[in-house]
């Protein structure tokens, strides 16, 4: 039997694996769409899916509880830079890889920082040096009172 992967919304983070037959009842009860599909295979009304993503966001505090790290999120990586550019400090809505991924950067803690939309295009696919930009903090893997500071998950 075959397992789908499973990602969270956005897609920035794998909470698993399941059996295809999880994974189609995920389908139906339309609480995942399909990622990535075998090309020209179906399995009833649905294509078979090689990974789906969940239609909405699962807080993952029992990855934290067991493993002991944050799992790396575009909506984590907000909350640890508190929703302000590392560039400029104003309101970001975006995300931002220190080292771009053209050339090379790993998405991951030590290389994202939150990024206002003005900055992530001037920006571009340069590194902040090559760009005349400067950090305004370092990134950082954050504990899990880093993105939330108050306890509530």
């Amino acid at each position: 039997m075959s397992e789908v992967l499973i990602y969270n919304l956005g897609g920035g983070q794998v909470l698993g694996r399941v059996s295809l037959g999880h994974a189609i009842r995920m389908l139906h009860r339309r609480v995942a769409a399909v990622r990535e599909a075998v090309e020209g295979e179906t399995f009833g009304p649905y294509q078979r899916p090689v990974s789906v993503e969940l239609v909405r966001y699962v807080h993952t505090r029992w990855v934290y509880e067991r493993t002991g790290r944050v799992p790396y999120s575009r909506a984590a990586l907000l909350r640890r830079d508190r929703h302000r550019c590392g560039y400029c400090g104003a309101p970001a809505t975006t995300m931002d890889h220190v080292v771009p991924r053209c050339q090379g950067g790993p998405t991951s803690w030590m290389n994202a920082v939150a990024a206002c939309e003005a900055c992530n295009s001037a920006k571009a696919g340069r590194t902040p040096l090559e760009a005349g930009m400067t950090l305004r903090s370092r990134p950082f893997e954050p504990v899990l009172a880093d993105i939330y500071p108050h306890g509530k998950v």
